[in-house]
């Protein structure tokens, strides 16, 4: 179990020093809506998003092309939800952490098939 986490440790860290310094996972200089200007207002919505972001891409690149169609679908969706929220700043909170706990249960199922 240990070695599981110290993987995931390793795995985001790589991930989160890669990826450019900046707002959200998307480009705050463009945001276009009320829940995108909330996000790029709101620091734990920033953070939130970005971890989504990443456990998302890596989840897709890891899972088979079926399974990957499912949770492209299913993000889709939950962006659509996610932009009902507005600038709900409440309501923002709860579909991130929805979505986050979600892909969660991708990432364990994949920690537990997997050859590490």
């Amino acid at each position: 179990m240990v070695k599981h986490y110290l993987y995931a440790v390793v795995l985001f860290s790589g991930v989160f020093l890669s990826l450019n310094i900046q707002a959200a996972s998307f480009n705050c200089d463009h945001a276009q809506t009320k829940t995108e200007y909330a996000i790029c207002e709101h620091h734990h919505l920033n953070d939130a998003d970005v971890k989504m972001a990443t456990t998302y891409n890596i989840i897709r690149k890891l899972v088979p092309m079926g399974t990957r169609g499912v949770i492209q679908d299913q993000q889709v969706k939950w962006l659509q939800l996610r932009d009902q929220c507005g600038d709900n700043v409440s309501c923002l909170n709860e579909v991130y952490k929805m979505r986050q706990q979600k892909l969660d249960i991708y990432m364990n199922n994949i920690y537990k098939k997997g050859p590490f």
